[in-house]
């Protein structure tokens, strides 16, 4: 997510410049209250039902590859050559995002083993542009590697979109403090009328 919210910080602390920003970029799930953490953006389904969560949207995600690598392996033909002969790349911490909708037959997902694991979508990214493999990961993150012809979408045809919904989750006792509602209303605001996803 550092794509989409780094940009974003510089004008909220413009708006906002008596709020300290304090940002983690670990890409594990951790408990709020433990970590002392007033907000954290989580990509797929929500599991802790004890959080509050605020919509921003969804994320697509698509298959990409390095025309450095497709070049040294082919493109995959099909999800059985893409399975049998090609490196994955897929996240180490978050085994759902090593579920990939590919049509092998009706409704059937594909359960990855990864040949490179990596616990952050940038290392991800930064491993296909350097012709490691094929991964599945957010537009956000591959999108200018694709317009600019340092990633190659493949098996378009064979993938249907899927798309992961994003939230700012925070705990929320009996009110919720000014700044931390003042960055969730940035957030939303920023997510609704910019193209981050």
């Amino acid at each position: 997510m550092l794509h989409a919210i780094v940009p974003l910080i510089p004008e909220f602390s413009r708006r906002f410049p008596l709020i300290q920003l304090e940002l983690n970029t670990d890409e594990v799930v951790i408990d709020l209250l433990e970590q002392q953490t007033d907000i954290a953006i989580r990509i797929g389904e929500l599991r802790d039902s004890t959080l509050h969560a605020r919509s921003l949207g969804n994320s697509k995600l698509r298959l990409v590859a390095s025309p450095a690598y497709l070049a040294e392996c082919g493109e995959p033909e099909s999800v059985a050559d893409l399975v049998a002969n090609h490196r994955l790349l897929g996240f180490c911490n978050l085994e759902q995002h090593n579920i990939w909708p590919i049509w092998r037959s009706e409704g059937e997902l594909l359960h990855i083993k990864p040949t490179i694991s990596a616990s952050s979508g940038e290392t991800l990214r930064q491993l296909a542009v350097n012709g490691m493999g094929i991964v599945r990961i957010s537009d956000f993150l591959s999108r200018e590697d694709v317009a600019s012809g340092r990633l190659v979408p493949v098996l378009e045809s064979q993938t249907h979109e899927m798309r992961h919904p994003i939230h700012a989750v925070y705990y929320r006792n009996s009110t919720l403090s000014a700044r931390i509602s003042c960055f969730l209303d940035y957030l939303a605001e920023q997510f609704a009328s910019n193209t981050l996803l």
